[in-house]
């Protein structure tokens, strides 16, 4: 099971671009036999669609995953993004046997398991794999997945998937304002109200901006929300700077514990892990989670079919499960915002009570979801510019 540092570890590896049927049937292959079977799967590099509704294709295409009978997953925690239910609900839904490879690998885990596993039909083969967003390309580059298009394809931003259906952005998160309110009496709402001289010895980072993906994008965030862009880190550094030299800082990499105890009571991170320590907190102490007003950064996950994939038909059928409204409903119970969640959003197809956990629908609509270049080149100039700018040794 991963821990919060591992979450935040695999949340920045996702960095692309993104926003988003309840329990909208999955569909099959546009244009394929009514009687499709594993056999009859295009083969890698051909691109199939489904259409939308409960169609013959449909039909068709639970039929051959059935004849599979069994769904390979890997790197998927039952306590991570809600997927234990989902898992279970999966099986439930179409009948399958889902093996559950290795659920605390990480991206790099999943390719290699492809890898080593290019021949082999058996248990140890993943079908589908959920990584960060800098492993899909690569995955593709390396000819390891397969492309295919979901049902509801079309509602996936362009900027969050593959243009050929080769990987798509699933759920993101956004960095958020963790504030313990037991604490801090006046909860701030921006960036700018993080250099007021009443948060003096309030404010810390989830991790050190010289090492730690989290922090180094809570820096990107600043800059935003301080005139700068994903090319120009700089206006984030100063602003950290600013921070620190106001005596607000806390050059300690935040945990609930210190979070509980006062140290670090307004800390910067994921809304997706606040959110679920609110959770854990129950209200001691009291914990609220604030989506800043400037500069709201997210980042996501992405998923994908095995270009060796054992069993092609449950896994596209896997994939129309995970991309109908009830698939996506599944991640937002898990605190999880799934790709689609501005459209579902929109259409009113989100319970009330999933919503009123949530800070308010319409703040997500500004987050910036920067491309895989802009991080991989922001990235060193804030590990290299944290000491010489804002000069506060975290750890």
């Amino acid at each position: 099971m991963r821990t919060p540092h591992q979450y935040a570890l695999r949340g920045v590896q996702l960095m692309a671009a993104a926003f988003l049927l309840l329990a909208c049937a999955p569909v099959a292959p546009a244009g394929a036999p009514a009687a499709a079977t594993a056999a009859e799967t295009p083969a890698a590099g051909e691109v199939t669609q489904v259409a939308s509704g409960v169609t013959p294709e449909m039909e068709a295409l639970i039929k051959a995953a059935q004849e599979e009978g069994t769904l390979s997953t890997i790197a998927l925690p039952r306590d991570w993004c809600n997927y234990g239910e989902m898992i279970d609900t999966f099986k439930a839904k179409y009948g399958l046997e889902v093996n559950e490879l290795d659920p605390n690998a990480g991206s790099g885990d999943e390719l290699e398991a492809i890898r080593a596993n290019k021949d082999n039909k058996g248990p140890q083969a993943p079908d589908v794999i959920d990584v960060g967003l800098s492993f899909g390309p690569q995955a593709m580059e390396e000819g390891l997945i397969q492309p295919y298009k979901v049902a509801t394809w079309d509602t996936i931003p362009d900027s969050a998937k593959d243009a050929d259906g080769n990987w798509y952005g699933d759920y993101y998160g956004v960095l958020a304002f963790q504030v313990n309110s037991d604490v801090v009496q006046n909860v701030p709402q921006d960036w700018a109200d993080l250099l007021k001289p009443e948060y003096k010895g309030q404010v810390a980072l989830a991790g050190d901006p010289r090492t730690s993906n989290q922090a180094i994008l809570s820096v990107y965030a600043s800059a935003l929300a301080n005139g700068g862009s994903l090319d120009d880190a700089m206006p984030g550094l100063e602003f950290w700077a600013k921070v620190n030299e106001a005596g607000n800082f806390v050059p300690v990499i935040a945990t609930n514990g210190t979070f509980a105890t006062g140290e670090t009571p307004i800390t910067i991170q994921w809304d997706y892990l606040a959110l679920a320590n609110r959770d854990q907190f129950g209200g001691n102490p009291g914990t609220e989670i604030v989506l800043p007003a400037s500069g709201l950064m997210a980042g996501i996950y992405v998923q994908a079919i095995s270009a060796y994939a054992p069993h092609p038909n449950a896994a596209k059928l896997w994939m129309e499960y995970l991309y109908s409204d009830e698939g996506q409903l599944g991640w937002l119970k898990g605190y999880c915002h799934p790709i689609r969640f501005n459209d579902m959003a929109k259409r009113g197809v989100i319970p009330q009570d999933l919503l009123d956990k949530l800070p308010p629908a319409a703040s997500y609509e500004a987050a910036y979801f920067p491309t895989l270049d802009e991080v991989n080149e922001n990235k060193a100039a804030v590990t290299a510019g944290w000491d010489k700018v804002v000069g506060a040794n975290v750890q």
